[in-house]
């Protein structure tokens, strides 16, 4: 059986209708892979979407403010990720004349571009015959042969490629790697596979030897930090109070409320005995909104526990006004903010 050919000819009649299939063009290309990095397919597409309509080529999206591509990309998560996308863009529209390199190793060069993001442009736009190894073809490949390296390490992705290598045809590499991606994306799928009625099953090491359950080998799992965000919506007439994050720490770039990090879950009363709320609201004549709207929140290595306050004031403080930006209200839908603020405003303003 010609592996190969078995899966270009599975995908031809399975694959789904994506717009990125429907051009070769490495930017449109580019800018899927990322977004589908962390993201599943249903959730990316409307993504893709706005962000094609938004920012159309490379040119346009080095142009582009950082604060548009956020709010584009809000709700997204792994804001890193359009932050590179940004600066890759800049640097190719400046170094590149507006032209992806047409060949792996100086894809690989430019930020955001990892072995399988430049693998994939490679292939599919520039039709080189490099592989593409994510969570799907490992899952694929550790099944079909019988291969218990992790996938975790340098010398098990070694062993993976090794195998892609073998397997890649120089006709429509690009083809290939799409199928396979496919492959374990809808058929060889994580839990309880359909593999009887799977076209590789007569070949397939873990079918045949029950161990589908078993490969490939489970991921250690990454200890989660928990951290507890006290938001505080400080009003005062039509306006608000709110900061950009910075440092190396989640959602850089992105705006947020006022907020007050605490080592565990307080009370309002334990919150107002803070340093940092005496020095927000020192001199303001703070009245409390008691109702207070309280979230948990997933990130892939951080549990978010947070509670949101809102707090009407009748002056500022200096310490107020050089710590935050003050903007008008109606101004919160036009700044890139986590997902987590966006569904309370909407919960709010019900």
């Amino acid at each position: 059986m010609n592996i190969s050919e078995s899966l270009i000819q599975w995908y031809s009649h399975n694959k789904r209708d994506l717009p990125w299939r429907e051009t070769k063009n490495p930017y449109n290309i580019w800018v899927s892979e990322i977004i589908l990095q962390q993201t599943r397919v249903n959730q990316g597409l409307s993504y893709y979407y706005k962000f094609i309509e938004r920012f159309p080529d490379i040119k346009i999206l080095s142009k582009a403010k950082i604060e548009d591509l956020l709010k584009v990309w809000q709700g997204l998560g792994y804001y890193s990720r359009a932050r590179n996308m940004h600066y890759t863009a800049q640097k190719i529209s400046s170094e590149y004349n507006c032209q992806f390199p047409a060949n792996y190793s100086e894809l690989l060069k430019l930020k955001g571009i990892g072995d399988y993001t430049a693998s994939a442009i490679a292939s599919i736009s520039f039709n080189q015959q490099t592989p593409v190894l994510d969570g799907n073809v490992f899952r694929v490949i550790s099944r079909l042969f019988g291969i218990f390296e992790s996938t975790q390490t340098s010398k098990g992705r070694k062993v993976f490629k090794q195998k892609l290598f073998e397997l890649i045809p120089k006709k429509d590499p690009g083809t290939f790697n799409q199928a396979i991606m496919e492959f374990g994306a809808l058929q060889c799928i994580p839990n309880n596979p359909d593999c009887t009625n799977c076209p590789l099953n007569s070949i397939c090491f873990a079918y045949n030897n029950d161990l589908v359950p078993e490969l490939p080998q489970k991921k250690q799992k990454v200890k989660t930090q928990t951290r507890y965000f006290n938001y505080l919506y400080i009003t005062i007439n039509k306006q608000t109070f709110v900061e950009q994050r910075t440092g190396n720490d989640i959602w850089k770039l992105l705006y947020q409320l006022p907020m007050i990090e605490s080592i565990k879950k307080l009370t309002l009363q334990e919150l107002e005995q803070t340093n940092e709320w005496k020095d927000l609201f020192e001199g303001t004549n703070p009245e409390i909104d008691i109702i207070f709207i309280e979230k948990k929140h997933i990130l892939s290595h951080q549990k978010l526990n947070t509670i949101f306050y809102k707090v009407k004031i009748n002056k500022t403080n200096p310490y107020l006004l050089k710590k935050y930006m003050k903007i008008d209200i109606e101004q919160l839908p036009t700044l890139g903010v986590p997902k987590l603020i966006e569904n309370y405003f909407k919960e709010i303003n019900k």
